[in-house]
């Protein structure tokens, strides 16, 4: 170890050595070159110096005195200042509205505000403690094991232990086909349930117009006052959802969004009750977010699951990941490919790993260094609705007629929704930089040239002056003076006090 260093320290000191041999060849600057400040002074591009050095007048050479430094401590305090406001970050919003031909149409998702058939919510009534179970997943919910029917819940899947949630609430949740969509028009084109998808929410069965495979409206729409109209029939007998009240709601929960984003009922759902018609009104409204610093977007994450990014869709990612590397199963209601998680695994596994989650911070979101920040790029349709009772008098006549079924039950099971839009216009509210860097450049070269008279060219020259003179110095005090004082002869009180010692 010892041999490692003293070669370290032979190889440090060669290196030394042989860079103050170069440096001792260099000559020491003539007398000529020492004039090389004064002419530096009287070539430089930087305004006002040439003229401090040339005046003959003192009064001059004052003023210019008070001149130069003032004007270089401005240029200093002004380049300071927009520094500063650079990098503080800072940012702006714009507001752009532009008028098209043709604009996109949104997905539409639709849930019912029953979730269960109830005929099958009769013969199994502990579903209604099991979806409150499992959809607690998408709360980031611990499933505590004092939870209210819990137990029912075990000795429920102990004597069904093939029984598989995700089956039941496709089979004998909500239903879309032809007794219950009873009309649908697509910009007078006639639709049905075969152009609907069907999702999974914290609703149950969900059915999305216009979303995944089943997009309708690739070409974009070019009529404003027209768009999407439905007729639904959803039997409030058929449905329920809490056990001991049997029909808590009536009616229908939807949610506009893009088609190549993740349906969010809740917090984002309208609602539409029975016996109503629904007018919906729209606008397109694209949101831009600057990446970090300037903003909290990254650009670099991308999602497994899901074509555009969003933040609900990170999340949902985010929870899955974590679920399936700590219990090797997903719940249903997460997005991926995995074994579906029995009660069991949600009891013995997700339930502590929802609570590590939500501890640990595991799965955050809004900032840049969160496991979701926002999106770059997002697209919203704030929607404006306004009701009517439906369907009128002479319409429920007709109705009653059509449909074979009492008018009454018209008015307590009939839904009627129109989405269209305002008009053929779209936002694009935008965040900027309030200062990019080519206006911070151009900034700072109007003050070192309003103040100095000074460019790229006068730093470039100052810089080389102040290089040229740091070269000759460090060969001046590293290298000549040692070498001098070695040659030097010794001082003369050093010889007669030598001498004196001798004659003693």
């Amino acid at each position: 170890m010892k041999q490692i260093e003293k070669r370290k320290a032979y190889a440090e000191k060669g290196l030394l050595e042989k860079i103050k041999l170069c440096l001792s060849k260099k000559p020491l600057p003539s007398a000529n070159d020492q004039n090389k400040d004064h002419d530096f002074a009287i070539s430089t591009s930087f305004q006002g110096v040439h003229n401090l050095v040339r005046s003959q007048s003192k009064i001059h050479k004052l003023i210019w005195l008070v001149v130069v430094p003032g004007s270089v401590s401005l240029v200093v305090w002004q380049v300071y200042s927009r520094l500063v406001s650079y990098f503080t970050w800072s940012t702006t919003m714009s507001i752009e509205v532009q008028y098209v031909e043709k604009i996109e149409f949104p997905a539409v998702t639709f849930c019912h505000l029953n979730r269960f058939q109830a005929d099958a919510a009769a013969k199994f009534s502990i579903i209604f403690l099991l979806w409150n179970i499992v959809s607690n997943v998408l709360y980031l919910q611990e499933i505590r094991s004092n939870y209210t029917g819990f137990k029912d819940a075990i000795d429920f899947f102990a004597s069904y232990q093939n029984f598989s949630i995700t089956e039941f609430v496709k089979k004998k949740g909500l239903y879309l086909n032809n007794s219950t969509l009873l009309e649908c028009d697509f910009f007078g084109k006639p639709c049905g349930p075969q152009d609907f998808s069907h999702v999974f929410t914290e609703y149950g069965n969900c059915f999305t117009f216009n979303y995944g495979e089943n997009i309708r409206a690739r070409n974009k729409v070019s009529v404003s006052g027209r768009g999407l109209s439905l007729l639904f029939n959803f039997n409030q007998e058929e449905f329920t959802y809490e056990k001991t009240l049997g029909f808590v709601y009536a009616g229908i929960i939807f949610v506009i969004h893009s088609p190549q984003k993740v349906p969010q009922i809740d917090g984002l759902g309208l609602s539409s009750p029975v016996g109503m018609h629904a007018w919906v009104t729209i606008c397109q409204i694209k949101t831009v977010h600057q990446e970090y610093p300037w903003g909290e977007c990254n650009p670099n994450i991308k999602l497994q699951n899901f074509s555009t990014y969003s933040t609900s869709g990170c999340l949902k990612e985010c929870m899955a990941q974590h679920i399936q590397e700590q219990c090797g199963c997903l719940p249903f209601l997460l997005p991926g490919n995995g074994i579906e998680c029995d009660l069991q695994k949600f009891y013995n596994c997700v339930s502590p790993t929802l609570d590590y989650i939500k501890v640990k911070e595991s799965c955050t979101m809004g900032k840049h260094n969160s496991s979701c920040p926002v999106p770059c790029e997002e697209t919203e349709y704030p929607a404006t609705i306004s009701y009517s009772i439906f369907p009128s008098q002479k319409a429920l006549k007709y109705l009653s007629k059509k449909l074979n079924q009492s008018q009454e039950y018209i008015r307590e099971n009939l839904v009627n929704i129109e989405i269209n839009y305002s008009d053929l216009y779209y936002k694009i509210t935008q965040q900027q930089k309030a200062v990019s860097v080519s206006e911070l450049l151009a900034d700072v070269g109007g003050q070192l040239d309003l103040f100095c008279g000074a460019s790229m060219i006068t730093i470039i020259e100052i810089i080389e002056y102040i290089f040229t003179n740091f070269y000759w110095i460090c060969i001046l005090f590293l290298l000549k003076i040692p070498q001098m004082t070695q040659g030097s002869p010794p001082p003369q009180h050093y010889l007669k006090k030598r001498n004196h010692i001798e004659e003693r």
